[in-house]
């Protein structure tokens, strides 16, 4: 597993992970016009601001399995790093987000602009919170966020002291 820059090729996937069951802890599926509004922030995200997304590719080629990426939110007094990411149904249950979340981990840490990581999952997503476990972030409590706009979300705030990963994965998305 690999993450790479994200580019054009990354708006099929995004078509791809909006089905309802891949959306049904963040609001339901996008429209069309957001998708591609996503898509644009995504290839303009580094150039426009702090931060970065990537595509999860597996290793042997296959084309992309999952979507990460790390921006910048103000939260708790700070200004700290937020993740997150998806995984395409038919390569979820390998470890793939986990693997990505290190390597997104290191390449936040890398950038050195934030001490922390965070991660906002579901309080009722079992397995993304599970992928915070196993990366090695740490149940910091409950918290409300607003997402998508305009719609109350119950979430776990997870958190990653950067200056712990450091050799943690195995990907240089440089």
């Amino acid at each position: 597993m690999r993450i790479v820059p994200w580019h054009e090729g990354g708006l099929d996937l995004l078509r791809r992970t909006n089905a309802p069951e891949m959306m049904v802890h963040l609001g339901g599926p996008e429209s069309e016009e957001k998708l591609l509004d996503r898509h644009r922030r995504y290839l303009l995200l580094e150039a426009a601001g702090p931060g970065r997304m990537f595509l999860v590719e597996l290793a042997g080629g296959g084309g992309p399995a999952g979507t990460i990426g790390y921006w910048e939110r103000e939260w708790g007094g700070a200004t700290v790093w937020e993740t997150g990411w998806s995984v395409a149904p038919e390569f979820q249950g390998r470890g793939v987000a986990t693997a990505a979340a290190l390597a997104v981990a290191e390449a936040a840490a890398r950038d050195g602009r934030h001490r922390f990581l965070h991660a906002f999952p579901s309080v009722e997503n079992p397995a993304s919170n599970a992928i915070c476990r196993k990366a090695g972030f740490t149940l910091v409590g409950p918290c409300d966020l607003e997402y998508p706009k305009g719609r109350a979300l119950r979430c776990h705030d997870w958190r990653l002291d950067l200056g712990d990963v450091t050799g943690l994965g195995s990907n240089d998305p440089a």
